[in-house]
């Protein structure tokens, strides 16, 4: 499958409805766009990193930031795990917006010697959780599977990718300190274009 977004190309304006909250413009003509391509509702590894970017969420939009999460999950599957995540969750059971953007499912997701801590860590403290009744467990049956890869995407305010990473694991995407390093050439007060005549 092609990297079809490398930095420098441009992503075509499009409005998505997350499964909850107002539907998302990308780009945003006001900000940044952090888009990321995650698995499936209740992944473990997932919810690990996402719990990253809920910590430091503040931060991230203060840096004129706004998080957009996909997952090939059915919208009220995904609405089920949204709680405490506060960024647009976006359902694509229909993998669509995964194959425009390029993102893969491999083995190697799962086997890479590099994923294993983070998904032992993850398993571990998924468990505690919903033992704790904290967690729901993810669906028993994932349709596309439990090998994705993930990917991160900052989107400019004109829709040029500034950056983009394709996981080679399940646990290979920016930290935050990579996305905020990333974003640094690009304040808020520079990000805004202007919108066109009508």
């Amino acid at each position: 499958m092609a990297r079809t977004f490398a930095p420098g190309s441009t992503v075509p304006d499009r409005r998505l409805d997350p499964v909850t909250g107002t539907p998302v413009d990308i780009p945003d003509p006001q900000r940044l766009i952090h888009l990321q391509f995650r698995r499936f509702a209740g992944c473990p590894i997932c919810h690990l990193h996402l719990r990253s970017i809920v910590r430091r969420h503040a931060e991230i939009e203060a840096a004129g930031i706004r998080e957009v999460v996909v997952f090939h999950s059915p919208a009220d599957e995904l609405r089920e795990h949204s709680a405490g995540l506060p960024f647009a969750l976006i359902a694509d059971p229909g993998l669509r917006l995964y194959r425009e953007f390029g993102v893969e499912s491999s083995p190697r997701a799962l086997l890479h010697p590099r994923a294993w801590l983070p998904v032992l860590s993850a398993v571990l403290r998924s468990t505690w959780g919903m033992l704790r009744g904290r967690e729901r467990p993810p669906a028993a049956r994932q349709p596309h599977g439990r090998l994705g890869l993930p990917a991160d995407f900052l989107v400019a305010p004109d829709g040029r990718v500034i950056a983009s990473r394709y996981g080679e694991h399940a646990y290979d995407q920016w930290s935050v300190d990579e996305l905020l390093t990333l974003a640094a050439p690009y304040p808020p007060s520079a990000q805004s274009r202007p919108r066109p005549a009508s």
